[in-house]
């Protein structure tokens, strides 16, 4: 039975599975064009999408594609017509999409997608890592990672916002399975406080496929001009950080939500949770977050910086942090193979010209292997001797 709860601000808090707290926050951003194909553990979402459709609780297109490529291809072209569209993958399904996600983002089109977290095969795995999220990490989206319901859904509205400012695609993080599937208390953002926060989508005319006002778009580029255009999404993704922060700080003075009660900055781009004066520091993305901020409790010289953003990457905003700091221990859900360490360490390592703090890399919850607490604690005290990198 669904529990509900009238805060003091006058918020309805219900307890809901991630996947309905997904869907009800999309239904209330009102998206014109809704097209996905199911694959688990995404398929709740859209599942709640189109049983909204059904009932005459929302006004957008469903569309079930016969593929996710052709998913991609269906918000592709409803973005490029002018309306705001959304879509939802997985896994394998988020690969098969790869060649129109560059699409999407070379043609600076504002889709929105969330992505629920799951392994990659083979051999054939369907629970959480983030594997799918690291391959199509250089395909010029910006990436949000979400550590539990309330995240998720907060991050679906700052999405929009942020991608039709600055007209680039944005996909928002989820744990399969640990969000998706699990059910915590979340207030689901309202169609009143989003109207105040993200205005009706009108792109300006000239950026979108118009009989009246014919354009061009996705033109042959020589190499001579091929470049300028890479360079300048590159150099528009790094732009984004200060949209985000921006557009974060709107939506906490219209929303307010609470932070962790240990946070001592939050930002759209991460969160420090802990100990200002703490000499070692977990980094970290997704719902492991959580059990890490379990574990800080008793861990007092022990804080977190959670990735909150991790395309455009806060390399800035991570050094300063890590200043005077003796111990850095990466905790990620992927693996680089061939590589010195997971994709997460690489980015932080590589900000460090000079002098860096010592870093240990621990690839963990591969194909959804447990992160308990316990393992967390034998790391933060450095009593790892029976634990390998691997975990």
């Amino acid at each position: 039975m669904k529990k509900e709860k009238i805060l003091k601000n006058n918020k309805k808090e219900e307890l809901l599975e991630g996947s309905m707290a997904i869907a009800k926050t999309v239904n209330n951003l009102e998206p014109n064009v809704v097209s996905a194909y199911p694959i688990t553990p995404q398929t709740h979402i859209v599942e709640e999408l189109a049983k909204f459709k059904a009932d005459g609780k929302s006004k957008y297109e469903y569309l079930l594609a016969e593929s996710e490529f052709a998913a991609a291809s269906i918000i592709l072209g409803a973005s490029a017509a002018g309306v705001r569209a959304y879509s939802a993958t997985s896994s394998q399904g988020l690969l098969l999409m790869t060649e129109v996600l560059y699409n999407i983002s070379g043609l600076r089109l504002p889709v929105v997608m969330t992505i629920a977290n799951r392994a990659i095969g083979a051999p054939i795995n369907i629970w959480n890592d983030h594997s799918d999220a690291m391959a199509i990490r250089d395909a010029g989206w910006i990436m949000l990672f979400a550590s539990d319901h309330q995240e998720a859904a907060n991050q679906h509205v700052l999405a929009f916002k942020v991608a039709e400012t600055l007209r680039l695609p944005v996909m928002v993080n989820v744990d399969g399975f640990i969000i998706t599937h699990s059910y915590d208390s979340v207030i689901i953002p309202k169609k009143t406080d989003i109207k105040k926060f993200l205005p009706k989508y009108s792109p300006a005319l000239g950026t979108y496929l118009n009989s009246k006002n014919p354009i061009t778009i996705g033109a042959f580029f020589t190499p001579d001009k091929y470049w300028i255009e890479r360079k300048t999404i590159h150099r528009d993704l790094d732009y984004a950080k200060k949209t985000i922060n921006s557009a974060f700080n709107t939506w906490q003075k219209i929303f307010k939500t609470n932070s962790s009660p240990l946070s001592k900055l939050n930002t759209g781009l991460l969160e420090y949770i802990g100990s200002k004066n703490a000499k070692k520091i977990i980094i970290a993305m997704g719902s492991m977050c959580s059990t890490i901020e379990e574990v800080l409790k008793q861990e007092k010289n022990t804080a977190l910086i959670k990735i909150k953003t991790y395309r455009p990457f806060p390399f800035e905003e991570i050094q300063e942090i890590l200043k005077n700091k003796e111990q850095v221990f990466i905790l990620e859900k992927s693996i680089a193979p061939g590589s010195q360490g997971g994709p997460l360490f690489l980015d932080i390592a590589s900000s460090f010209k000079k002098e860096k703090p010592e870093i240990t890399n621990y690839i963990v919850g591969l194909g959804g292997k447990d992160v308990s607490e316990e393992i967390i604690t034998k790391i933060t005290r450095n009593d790892t001797k029976k634990l390998v990198n691997f975990l």
